[in-house]
């Protein structure tokens, strides 16, 4: 008769204990196996967009969850980088895979707000609002403080007392653009958030 050691009695009563009690908890092979999981991007609306944290401009893939119904707000719930973009070819770094808790944060401003001068609260204003203060602001600006010609007579159109930042993560195309219009308004003071 063959003697069993300690060892492969351990073996022997640890298997036996862990598939009786899995055994007990309703645990059925056969049925959770044949069971298809449901993928769970399958009813979403896939959206691209660019990473808003530096001035790589990876694009991002995001998922919204949501039936489109009037009342009912669609939420994201999945956020990925995209293969298919020139950038990043799919990949994300730390800052741009945590996305989704910087999209549901609690502290995220959602709408523009404002302080008057003086003032210790900041309100709530609407986008239009915000538009057109800017724009008002710097049309006073710009009309008190815009340089035709210099002291030698010559033609400069300059804007000297405004500057303006634009966007990294924007493409090609929109640098052009925004250029274009920046130098346009006579404003010398322009840069890039990629140099910052």
């Amino acid at each position: 008769m063959n003697q069993m050691s300690r060892r492969q009695f351990l073996r022997v009563t640890g298997a036996t204990i862990a598939g009786s009690s899995i055994a007990a908890l309703g645990f059925a092979p056969a049925t959770a196996l044949a069971e298809v999981r449901q993928y769970k991007l399958a009813r979403t609306t896939e959206t691209r967009n660019t990473c808003p944290y530096c001035s790589v401009g990876c694009g991002i893939l995001m998922y919204g969850l949501g039936d489109g119904a009037k009342n009912a707000a669609a939420s994201i719930i999945h956020i990925e980088g995209d293969a298919d973009h020139p950038v990043n070819r799919g990949t994300l770094c730390p800052k741009g895979a945590s996305l989704i808790d910087f999209i549901h944060s609690p502290n995220r401003l959602k709408e523009p707000e404002y302080r008057e001068p003086g003032g210790t609260e900041w309100k709530k204003i609407s986008w239009d609002d915000a538009l057109d203060r800017i724009a008002k602001l710097m049309k006073a600006d710009r009309d008190a403080n815009f340089i035709e010609k210099n002291e030698q007579g010559q033609t400069v159109n300059r804007w000297l007392t405004t500057g303006f930042l634009a966007a990294s993560a924007a493409s090609n195309e929109v640098g052009y653009l925004t250029h274009k219009t920046v130098r346009s308004l006579g404003m010398l003071a322009f840069d890039n958030q990629a140099r910052v």
